[in-house]
């Protein structure tokens, strides 16, 4: 009977389903993490009986056919760009896109990765860097003698240093921005790289056509909605159990049918 394997099939579609649901969750508080959808396609069909095919010598055809599906198989997950709010942090060094774009990292192999992330720091020399000591693309450095410094929604950074009336520039931070940003691979640490499903990047200053603006002291929190997810979990346990119905009742007639052969 085929019913068991194609509710087997059913079953671990929404085991997955509730993977991603519940990664989604653990990071409703990750700062610019973007929830996850998964998507799913019926697998192959057995055609019984062909849609189409002649019926008679008189030319009749079957109007529908028969046709049994072997269950259903993961397409995609996709991953749901959609802007998160932003969340004010007072931070000089916080930054937060509004808009389109991706801040560029230096990675230790020398590849640049990209991040959502703006909850940036400073290194030991100056440097803007990510949590983990990455350096932000292009390099900024803020003199250790700086009394205060800005970053304009233009990505323009300035920096007011003693015995100056006037801010001096330090440098322009740039933004990624790709064809299908979906298409990133995520390494984890919030950062994504670059393939061929997500086409090249395309780089420039923030608030330029195509390109979001910069909020200093501020960073995008999860475009996670708790709401949302709480449903959609609701929903993927409520088929799992259906499925799961659909094998023990299966096991019941394959039980009765097996009474009957002896």
């Amino acid at each position: 009977m085929r019913s068991m394997n194609i509710a087997a099939t059913g079953m671990l579609a929404q085991q997955l389903n509730v993977e991603v649901i519940s990664n989604n969750i653990a990071n409703m508080s990750t700062t610019g993490f973007k929830r996850q959808r998964a998507e799913f396609q019926d697998l192959l069909y057995q055609n019984l009986e062909r849609p189409g095919a002649s019926t008679s010598d008189a030319g009749n055809i079957d109007p529908t056919g028969v046709q049994v599906g072997y269950g259903v198989k993961t397409g995609s997950v996709y991953r749901i760009t959609e802007q998160g709010p932003m969340t004010r942090t007072d931070n000089h060094y916080d930054i937060g896109i509004n808009g389109r774009g991706y801040f560029q990292v230096l990675m230790p192999d020398g590849r640049t990765a990209y991040t959502r992330a703006g909850n940036f720091s400073s290194s030991p020399t100056g440097q803007i860097v990510t949590e983990d000591g990455y350096v932000v693309q292009p390099e900024i450095q803020i003199p250790e003698n700086a009394l205060d410094f800005s970053i304009s929604p233009s990505g323009n950074v300035q920096a007011l240093l003693p015995g100056q009336t006037a801010p001096q520039d330090l440098g322009q931070l740039t933004l990624a921005t790709f064809v299908n940003p979906a298409g990133l691979e995520a390494l984890g640490d919030n950062l994504l790289v670059e393939t061929a499903a997500s086409g090249p990047a395309t780089v420039g200053n923030p608030g330029s056509t195509g390109f979001g603006s910069l909020n200093q002291n501020y960073v995008e929190s999860s475009n996670v909605n708790p709401v949302t997810e709480i449903s959609a979990l609701i929903m993927a346990q409520r088929a799992y159990e259906m499925n799961s119905k659909v094998i023990n009742a299966t096991d019941e007639m394959m039980r009765n049918t097996s009474q009957i052969l002896r």
